[in-house]
């Protein structure tokens, strides 16, 4: 027997409109819309897909998951998603590597990371 992982889902208040902020930073396309639950995916439906759900409490606390998003310019990318709604939380750095934690519209946080010389 064989298992993979085939989506990611967030808990969220409002699954639609943080759907779309997701939409936008992953350029992805909805895939499904159930109300609360929305399902994205790529094109090409290869690969882990991402969902949102209404939750109906608030988050509170540290994500206990988080997605990590890689690029070959940080800055660059951080900026996108800032203009789209993200929020720069900190940054970090270690071994050749750099990551900026952000904060989506719902304040669940991401990493962006890239190699650095």
């Amino acid at each position: 027997m064989t298992i993979r992982l085939g989506m990611v889902t967030i808990d969220c208040a409002r699954p639609r409109e943080l759907a779309e902020f997701w939409r936008q930073a992953l350029d992805i396309e909805i895939a499904g819309d159930y109300g609360d639950f929305v399902m994205l995916a790529s094109a090409e439906e290869a690969g882990v897909r991402l969902a949102l759900q209404r939750v109906p409490e608030p988050r509170e606390g540290k994500n206990r998951v988080h997605l990590d998003l890689e690029t070959g310019d940080r800055d660059v990318e951080v900026a996108r998603l800032t203009e789209l709604g993200a929020t720069p939380l900190s940054e970090h750095a270690m071994d050749g590597f750099g990551w900026t934690v952000l904060a989506d519209p719902e304040g669940n946080e991401f990493c962006v990371g890239s190699p650095h010389g």
